[in-house]
């Protein structure tokens, strides 16, 4: 069943705000064990002599967390055929355990497809913000989107 936007039913501009998920110390530090071990990733001691000065979040993790909060507005239930790529990914502010993460998610660009009638790409900006509206992370999606038959 189709919940979600059709291609048809966005504009550029139109604008999508997520929920928001706090990441714990535990989760940022399993996610890195399996994904991205690093040591201001995983080593609380190694961590706090870094530039960082603590345990931060993997890239990596904020983008797939801000893939998962776009993904539960709804917008994307049963319309999203896939992607054609990321783009412009900015890691601009270091996520650190504690921090709440919420996504801004903006049409950018429409582009119908040309051989395949039932579908178009849609170009949408990501912008991460914590939970004092400091952006930590910038990328855009190229999704291929249903439409309306």
């Amino acid at each position: 069943m189709t919940s979600g936007k059709y291609f048809d039913d966005l504009s550029v501009g139109d604008t999508f705000e997520t929920g928001g998920i706090t990441l714990t110390e535990g989760a940022i530090i399993n996610f890195a064990l399996t994904h991205d071990p690093q040591p201001f990733h995983v080593n609380k001691v190694a961590a706090t002599e870094s530039i960082f000065g603590g345990i931060i979040a993997s890239g990596f993790q904020t983008i797939a967390l801000t893939f998962r909060l776009f993904r539960d507005t709804g917008v994307l239930s049963g319309t999203n055929m896939g992607g054609h790529g990321m783009d412009e990914v900015r890691w601009l502010v270091p996520v650190f355990p504690g921090d709440t993460l919420h996504v801004r998610v903006t049409v950018e660009v429409l582009t119908p497809s040309r051989s395949k009638p039932d579908r178009g790409t849609v170009r949408f900006r990501y912008q991460t913000y914590n939970q004092n509206d400091v952006e930590v992370l910038s990328l855009t999606i190229d999704h291929v989107m249903a439409r309306r038959k």
